[in-house]
């Protein structure tokens, strides 16, 4: 059995370039067709005047200097310094309207990634790291706009000026220009080996890249475990091992280049020798002039030099094309991928305005995460591993449905299955009668407030955290902070609802994140309240507070308790207990304590060990006095 692939691995890349990946690219140009045009115009003018000066040397070696006239010479020479400051306005310009364009697709580009993001299903995120997410929304963006500023503009106008150059050393002497020629078979083989080189450094150095974002985030995330566990030198070693990987891919890619543009001068400067070892006959038998030698050494130096830029702008082709085969790889990831085993299609378009009350109903829900895969990645018969087995109740309005049972006994997952983070490969869920999956996403997620385990709060001010997205005035939002006694605490803060947070939430207690996700999620006087261990975090005053306000938050509200502490919901109005799965119990507290089955079991050891604790801190606060 062959072994995954390692999870920052990037993708190999495709071919060099793609037609209709190169096509989909530039509609993104598109709006900016004004820039294109204007660039490529003075790219193009740009490219004509490299022919002047060659010319007027010509003009000055063969006519003006056999002549003895100096004024025709400086007329040149007038002509030689106006084509210059014309070609530095145009290449100064010419930079400006492509870095102009690149930053405008980049832009672009970057806010359609991210709004595509925010509408992809959790599954996604599950198997995708972090590091690979930020490396296409940065890096690999970056690269599409030096196609733009450097690659398919530019490499446009060095093609006009090839053509413009060679067009003109054959119409001089055709003779002359096949010789300058000669060594065009071996600059194409060199490149060849060149691009072939620098295409696998390139994989190369965006799989590290993929690696350190993905490790930097994870480390930087869980910098107060770094730092408890004294691990800091471990992991700079680790992240000194990715960081020397990442600067020997580099340096290998440098090495390329420092082999190749000294190749392609070596290959220039042997037809410089070529064109005068076949000039110098000519112009001794008066068949070529002085003039014209010396006009083609110029026209040389500027043949090649967009030839060999022309090498380098592939190189910016081949690393854009794979950039944006994984850009819009992810740009193709279907938003309701989750759906797959639901025809959709068969179905009328479902408008439901929000009930009041609401009845939340699980009807025979079968769940896995994954279907099992043989290691090619490809799906294989047989059953999955299934996280939820037939589960079925309903949750009433003004009523109370707790949740409970072991650590992966399937809770959590009925909550990401209600909120449609996932979906059910058999049964349904409903929202008073009607299928959850016949309702936008939006409709249905804006009648249930959600209080996490795992809180997450925004930098940002107090007031933007508790509304969020929801269009609440700040008024409305202190109320919801008031209802949960959270007022009280943010009031002690140096701005009160005005002071800003740290990085999920860190300059403030756990207890207090916890307050303000709950006033978050009853801000928008949601229908349906879900409650994941609500008061986990909170200390005894504070819970009793918050138990206060549930009794007048939860009137005429479903409400969806998940408990770890089945202290919390001894009042539920029915409880199921999940086990592997299944709902084995279901009922009131005092009906599951009278079954004497796997309830009661559970109940009396946590009550068991809460009494041992609470004898354990008596003695060591006695011991302290």
């Amino acid at each position: 059995m062959t072994s995954p692939a390692p999870f920052h691995e990037e993708e190999a890349l495709g071919r060099a370039y793609d037609g209709k990946l190169m096509r989909r690219l530039l509609t993104f140009a598109r709006p900016h067709l004004g820039l294109v045009t204007g660039a490529l115009a003075l790219l193009m003018l740009e490219g004509l005047l490299q022919l002047v000066g060659p010319l007027l040397t010509q003009y000055v070696i063969d006519v003006a200097i056999p002549a003895a006239d100096p004024a025709m010479a400086w007329r040149a020479a007038s002509w030689m310094i106006a084509s210059l400051v014309l070609a530095f306005a145009c290449a100064y310009w010419e930079t400006i309207l492509t870095a102009l364009l690149g930053q405008r697709v980049m832009q672009q580009l970057r806010v359609d990634i991210f709004a595509h993001l925010q509408r992809l299903p959790v599954k996604f995120f599950d198997r995708n790291p972090v590091g690979r997410l930020v490396t296409r929304v940065t890096s690999d963006v970056e690269s599409l706009n030096e196609l733009f500023t450097s690659g398919v503009v530019a490499g446009l106008g060095d093609l006009f000026t090839l053509v413009a150059i060679g067009a003109l050393m054959l119409a001089v002497d055709w003779r002359l220009a096949l010789w300058s020629f000669a060594v065009i078979p071996l600059i194409f083989l060199t490149s060849h080996v060149f691009q072939r080189a620098v295409r696998t450094a390139y994989r190369e150095i965006r799989t590290r890249l993929a690696r350190i974002n993905a490790y930097l985030q994870e480390r930087l995330t869980g910098m107060r475990l770094v730092q408890l566990f004294g691990m800091q030198r471990r992991e700079r070693d680790s992240f000194d091992a990715l960081n020397r990987d990442y600067l020997q891919t580099h340096l290998r890619s440098i090495t390329y280049y420092a082999l190749y543009f000294p190749a392609i001068e070596i290959l220039s400067s042997i037809a410089l020798a070529t064109l005068i070892v076949a000039g110098a006959r000519r112009v001794e038998v008066g068949t070529l002039t002085v003039g014209t030698v010396a006009a083609f050494l110029q026209l040389i130096r500027r043949f090649y030099q967009p030839l060999q830029d022309l090498s380098d702008k592939f190189n910016i082709l081949q690393q854009a094309m794979a950039a944006s085969e994984r850009v819009f790889r992810l740009l193709d990831e279907p938003m309701e991928s989750i759906r797959a085993s639901y025809d959709l299609s068969q179905r009328a378009s479902y408008v439901m305005r929000q009930p009041e009350p609401v009845e939340v109903a699980f009807e025979d829900v079968w769940f896995a995460y994954d279907r099992p895969h043989a290691a090619d990645g490809a799906e294989v018969a047989g059953e999955p591993e299934w996280v939820l087995k037939g589960v079925s109740f309903v949750a009433r309005p003004d009523r109370t449905l707790a949740l409970v049972g072991h650590t992966g006994a399937g809770k959590t997952t009925i909550v990401n299955l209600l909120l449609r983070f996932y979906e059910p490969q058999r049964g349904r869920i409903t929202v008073n009668g009607t299928d959850i999956r016949d309702m936008g996403l939006d409709q249905l997620r804006s009648l249930i407030g959600y209080v996490q385990q795992d809180i997450f709060l925004f930098a940002g001010d107090i007031l933007t955290n508790i509304r969020l997205s929801a269009p609440l005035s700040d008024e409305a939002a202190i109320l919801a902070a008031q209802r949960v006694g959270a007022d009280r605490l943010i009031r002690r803060l140096p701005s009160a609802y005005r002071h800003v947070l740290g990085e999920r939430g860190a300059t403030i207690s756990v207890g207090e994140r916890q307050l303000l996700s709950f006033a978050r999620a009853i801000a928008a006087d949601p229908a349906v309240l879900v409650l994941d261990e609500a008061t986990s975090a909170v200390d005894s005053v504070i819970e009793a507070d918050i138990q206060r306000a549930l009794k007048i938050l939860m009137a005429d509200r479903t409400t969806i308790a998940i408990a770890h502490r089945l202290s919390t919901i001894v009042d539920a109005d029915e409880i199921l207990l999940l086990h592997h799965g299944q709902v084995r119990e279901r009922g009131t507290h005092r009906d599951l304590m009278a079954l004497a089955g796997l309830y009661e079991r559970l109940y009396r050891l946590q009550s068991t060990s809460l009494s041992t604790e609470s004898q354990r801190t008596s003695t060591s606060a006695a011991a302290a006095n």
